[in-house]
Order: C-alpha cells, then structure tokens, then sequence
C-alpha cells in the first residue's frame, strides 16, 4: 500500500505520479484506451487508503454504532467517532458541531427543515446566487411555499463571478437567510465567502455555505469564513458516497428540533413524550453509514498528508495548462473567466451537442461530465441548453488535457 508523507511540503516537491498510482481504477481501461478521468466535480475517484478502510470494517470489525457493549461494537463505535473527530479538524471545527449526514444535499435541507421552517414566515426573504445547483434552490422553494418567504436572486458579472454590489444591495429589509456556493460546480468561480459571511452577520442574517466543490481543492476553514452552516459532500472529496456533514454553530444545533426521528437521536422515549439526545446524535436517526464515514476518515487524513495547499497549487498548474490548450480550439468557447477560480472548465464546441461531444470523448476513454450540472438557472443565464465540463484533481497530468484537446479537434474534423 502506498503511504502519502507529503504534508506541508510544496507541490513541487510531491511525486505526482506515485500520487496517482494510489488510485486502482487509474489503471483500467475504456473502449480500449487509458481511463482518462476528467469528471471529479462529479465525484471523486478513490485512494487505496480509503478503499482498505471501508474493506477492513467490513472484514474484522462491522458491528452497529452505540447499540452494543460487546467488542465489535465498541471498536466500531471508536472508529466511527474517530473519524468525525479528523473529519472536523479537517475544517477546524470542534466534533460536537458537526453532523454526520449522506451529504450536501441531506445536510442543506436539514438546515431549511429544522432551522428555517420553524423561523420564518411571510414576507421575510431568503437570497440565493444565480450560480447555484439544485440542491441550494430546491429546498428554499420548499420552504418558501410553506412558509409565504420570498426568495431573491444575486446575479453574476459576465466573467460569471458573484456581482457583490447587487448581492449586498438585495441583502436588506425582511432578508433572513442567505444561501450561497463556495465554489461554482459549473463555473469553477471562488466565491469571497469569509467577506460574504461577515457582511451578513453584521446585518442580522444567518449565512448557508455549501462546500461540495470547496473542500476537494482547498483549505476550508469554518471558523474563518464565520458562516452559520456549512454543508459538505463525501464523495466528492475521494471519499465513499453517501457520506458528508453538516457543521453548524453550536447555538443553532442547540436550538434546532430534531428533522428525522427513530433510533439514536433520543435519551429517553415514552408515549407521553420523547427526550431527545444532545447535538449532533439528536440529528441522526438510525444506523449510519458507518463504513463510509471511516472511509471519510481516510480520505480527509489522506487529503491532510499530502496537504491542501500543495493540492491546490497543482490543480491551478493544471487548470492554467488546461485553459490555454483548449482556449486555442477554434469554435470552443470556456464558460467562467473569474479571477478566482477551482479546476473545472465547463464549455461548448460550434456545432456539437454537449452529449455528442461526451460520447465520442468516451470513445477515446475521456470522462467528462455533459448535460445542465444541475444548475438550470445559470445555464438558462448563460444562454445554452447544456455544457460539456473537464475537472481535474491533482493526479491528472498534462497529457490527459492534452489528449482532451486532441479529442475535442477530432469532433471537430468529423464535424468539417
């Protein structure tokens, strides 16, 4: 098994390549052809760390969490509760504040369910960006229907960053509750969320921060950026899927009723009423995905050996690379020109369908990720029915974008 030593070490101190042979499914082929796996905004491949972890639970210790006293119970309980303790430092979050769910998309609507249902009520405001994927619309609507808010959308410049003078301007009067993207999914554009946060806290109004394409590329650090919640997703972060987190300021998860109910999220249990648990348990109802959270574990201990600055120094090598080799195809044209950006490039070809061009990628073992990225509002305001995108992680080489563009140009002939 390969062991990462990196640390704190400089990217260009990292042996990139032994890196990439810590992932087994590198080593397959598609159609014939290398894997070329440019699809990591969409879920992250994994380590060999993380795939030994999963298999060594199963193989000597699967037993439930907090139900047993006997040995496989126990060692199971210490290992699932030692994983939520890395997985909090890896963003500097005490372990009682954190709560372990499926991922972003459970994590925001416990937010929206347990803290802005009860909250809100008509005519108070929910502001959402222009960039945002579904599962930072879909719940607000829910709850706006229910409630009688109202929503109101932060629009975007033409570089496709966060307009902050129209964000700022629409934060204002009844405005309870902003919900933003750490980083665009789509775009790939950072937003300036500590700045963002705080401007909201000054004026009264709870801050949702969803991290999913964050926490793979960079260092997040909650107590930093000052939000009030930040959801995250596992797989997108080489860990297993069906795993993720919801930290939350401890006043809130203090003051917040339970969204599910069942086993584990309660003291005491009788007919004429229920004792719930202390926070975070009182949030997770039933036998969790045990093995995917000590996954989790692996891959945040994983992500902090070889150190997320040294991560994100490559990726932006990578992106830069990538950029100039496919800014140089006639007829292609890149969606998101911020300053600040993560490695994704989403983009169309003249002529091809966002589908057709995947495909035939695929021919060649390319993986891009084609469709709306489930972000049908930034790309109604975008102006085109669907995108291809190339994201990359850190053990993607120059080749692979090279072999991108040359795949991209052979469309193009076939198109001619």
């Amino acid at each position: 098994m390969s062991t990462v030593r990196a640390g704190n070490r400089s990217a260009s101190a990292i042996d990139w390549a032994a890196r990439r042979a810590d992932f087994p499914i590198l080593n397959r082929q598609v159609h014939g052809k290398p894997l070329i796996y440019l699809d990591s905004a969409n879920t992250g491949q994994k380590p060999r760390a993380v795939i030994e972890a999963v298999d060594a639970f199963y193989r000597r210790h699967n037993a439930n969490v907090s139900r047993a006293v006997h040995t496989l119970g126990s060692e199971a309980t210490h290992a699932y509760e030692d994983a939520r303790k890395r997985i909090a430092r890896f963003i500097n979050a005490r372990s009682d504040d954190l709560v372990l769910t499926s991922g972003t998309t459970f994590s925001l609507n416990l937010v929206a369910y347990s803290y802005a249902l009860p909250r809100l009520k008509p005519g108070d405001g929910i502001v959402l960006t222009r960039m945002e994927h579904h599962a930072n619309i879909v719940p607000w609507q829910l709850i706006a229907e229910r409630t009688g808010a109202v929503i109101k959308v932060a629009e975007l410049t033409p570089a496709g960053e966060l307009d902050l003078d129209d964000l700022y301007a629409k934060l204002s009067g009844e405005v309870k509750l902003l919900a933003l993207t750490h980083v665009s999914n789509v775009l790939g554009t950072v937003n300036p969320v500590a700045a963002i946060c705080r401007e909201a806290r000054r004026r009264g109004i709870v801050s949702v921060v969803d991290g999913s394409q964050a926490l793979p590329h960079q260092a997040v650090d909650v107590a930093a950026i000052g939000c009030d919640f930040y959801a995250f997703t596992g797989h997108k972060m080489l860990g297993p899927t069906g795993t993720g987190g919801l930290w939350a300021r401890a006043e809130h998860l203090a003051a917040m009723p339970p969204f599910l109910g069942g086993g584990e999220m309660i003291k005491e249990v009788r007919f004429e009423g229920t004792v719930f648990n202390d926070a975070p348990h009182k949030f997770e109802a039933g036998t969790p995905n045990i093995a995917g959270v000590i996954g989790l574990g692996a891959a945040v201990d994983y992500l902090g050996a070889l150190g997320m600055a040294a991560i994100q120094t490559r990726e932006q090598a990578l992106l830069a690379y990538a950029t100039t080799r496919l800014a140089a195809i006639p007829g292609l044209r890149i969606f998101g020109n911020a300053r600040d950006k993560a490695a994704v490039i989403s983009f169309a070809v003249d002529g091809a369908h966002a589908h057709d061009l995947a495909t035939l990628l695929d021919l060649e073992g390319i993986a891009v990720r084609s469709g709306q990225h489930c972000a049908h509002p930034l790309l109604a305001w975008l102006g085109v029915s669907a995108t291809c995108r190339a994201s990359f992680a850190f053990f993607n080489t120059e080749a692979e974008i090279d072999a991108l563009g040359d795949g991209i140009e052979k469309l193009r002939k076939l198109l001619a």
